[in-house]
């Protein structure tokens, strides 16, 4: 690092941050990897060109080819080809002698929007709590995820994977310790947090990771390769290599929104996306990905990396409020709902059970919820401690009232609370108001809980053992503990479910 401290050096060329109010120094857009696009798109990615003089870091680079438009946040336009960058946060006053730990955020957005520069994800504050904070971004949607013929699948997670490369190799320069890195993620960044953990070209780059809300879906190979059926016919395209590469980015990025809007009317691709439209999952395609992660954890496969979950306990909430997900009012549209997902009665059954005066909607989301990221996030950390991993498990219950209602605890709620930045543009909307002084000390308790695991491997309470499942409950005033073992109540509906991937209602598909 400079004299000045806001510049430092990497292999590929020196590089210039900009020194924030506390002191701290954020370096933006530092390129890992070569524009994925021309003759390397959809190939693994290439690592960056160096460059002469000092690279100008005070901005975040280009994001990855989407339709989104997120409070805060820059929009996608094309010909931004340089997305495969990282972005660093250091200290106000990093310790010398003494690297930190690293935090590497993986973000989320159904794979498929979203981006590193989003407000709520600046690292300042888990840096200022004693961190090296890195934000990596990915090829999403179908660059990152579709399956084109002749091609690797997954070629998001091979993005990160390059960038935990590049941290293992630069981050010193930075403060930061190679030695303890953890991976972060929520949503569909928890979900390629995961895959990381069952993938053997990851092993060794990370040490920890800290999942939020897990997806519960993956595909397999046949349906990945219906939803790029889909897109190519609705992109005008053949559904080959050639094709897929003669349609620009923009094109595919359309054309995968309205194959979306189809499944949300009630047209699923392969009779697999009612009422969740999210056309891209990772693939288990033998290869990149070569087993499911719940699996791949429950073999053993990441006994060595320890496993920090969290899930929110109304996470359909979010997801019904902004339309992502279809409406549900009547028993008869439950029981089509648990038909079409699919789902086992017993658990539709107990949740009337459990909810007798719950309205039907209530019932659908909280029915949805634990099915696609609440059980199966609690089953991870399960698996990964009997099969001889440390695991921690923890759930957010934040609600308190608000105008018009209560504030829920639903789908990315936490994400401002665990990162310190209750105030960034759109975190509002997340918590249902402004934050007062009891949100403000249940976020500083989620820092603090989040750097701790980072660097040392205990966030603060108890792990799981065989005969154990503890659960923190991130809550206010206070957080609370308990067992799921001993205390009754949904989870025990889940006992006699699986989770596997999304397969072709034939079973062809492998």
């Amino acid at each position: 690092m400079s004299e000045a401290g806001t510049e430092f050096r990497t292999s590929k060329g020196r590089v210039r941050g900009r020194r924030a109010d506390d002191g701290g120094v954020a370096v933006l857009g530092i390129p890992y990897g070569a524009p994925p696009f021309g003759p390397d798109r959809f190939r693994p990615p290439r690592p960056a060109a160096g460059w002469s003089g000092t690279r100008d870091c005070a901005a975040f680079g280009p994001i990855a080819p989407q339709s989104a438009r997120l409070p805060g946040a820059p929009v996608w336009e094309p010909g931004d080809e340089d997305v495969l960058t990282v972005n660093v946060w250091t200290p106000p006053r990093p310790r010398a002698g003494a690297p930190l730990p690293v935090l590497v955020w993986i973000h989320g957005g159904a794979y498929t929007f979203g981006s590193p520069a989003q407000p709520d994800f600046d690292g300042a504050a888990l840096a200022r709590a004693g961190a090296v904070v890195v934000s990596v971004g990915h090829r999403i949607g179908f660059e990152g995820f579709g399956h084109v013929p002749g091609f690797p699948d997954n070629r998001g997670l091979l993005d990160v994977v390059a960038a935990l490369r590049w941290i293992r190799d630069e981050i010193a320069a930075f403060g930061g310790d190679p030695g303890r890195v953890t991976v972060a993620g929520q949503s569909s960044g928890a979900g390629s947090a995961v895959c990381l953990m069952a993938m053997e070209e990851a092993r060794g780059l990370f040490h920890r990771v800290i999942a939020h809300s897990v997806p519960s879906a993956f595909f397999t190979p046949g349906v990945a390769a219906a939803v790029t059926a889909a897109v190519a016919a609705e992109a005008g395209v053949a559904a080959t290599a050639d094709g897929l590469r003669s349609a620009v980015p923009e094109r595919l990025v359309a054309a995968a929104d309205r194959v979306a809007a189809r499944c949300r009317e009630g047209d699923p691709v392969a009779a697999v996306q009612a009422y969740n439209p999210v056309v891209f999952q990772p693939v288990i395609d033998g290869t990149v990905l070569a087993a499911a992660p719940l699996d791949a954890l429950a073999a053993g496969a990441a006994r060595d990396v320890d496993l920090l979950v969290c899930h929110t306990v109304e996470e359909c909430w979010f997801l019904h409020r902004v339309g992502a997900i279809r409406d549900v009012t009547t028993e008869d549209e439950l029981d089509a709902f648990v038909r079409a997902f699919p789902l086992p009665a017993a658990p539709a059954a107990g949740y009337r059970e459990l909810m007798p005066q719950a309205p039907v909607r209530d019932r659908y989301l909280a029915l949805f919820g634990d099915a696609q990221f609440g059980e199966y996030s609690s089953r991870l950390a399960e698996r990964h401690a009997r099969a001889g991993g440390r695991a921690h498990l923890s759930r957010f219950a934040r609600t308190r009232p608000v105008p018009g209602g209560r504030a829920r605890p639903w789908h990315t709620a936490d994400v401002p609370f665990a990162f310190g930045n209750l105030d960034a543009e759109g975190a509002d909307f997340l918590l249902g108001d402004a934050p007062d002084a009891d949100d403000r000390a249940l976020s500083a308790r989620m820092v603090r809980a989040w750097v701790d695991f980072a660097g040392t491997g205990d966030p603060g309470w108890p792990a799981l053992t065989p005969d154990a499942t503890p659960v923190r409950h991130w809550a206010v005033p206070g957080d609370h503990l308990t067992d799921d073992v001993t205390a009754p109540g949904r989870r025990a509906l889940w006992r006699e479910v699986g989770f596997g991937p999304i397969r072709l209602p034939e079973g062809s598909d492998g």
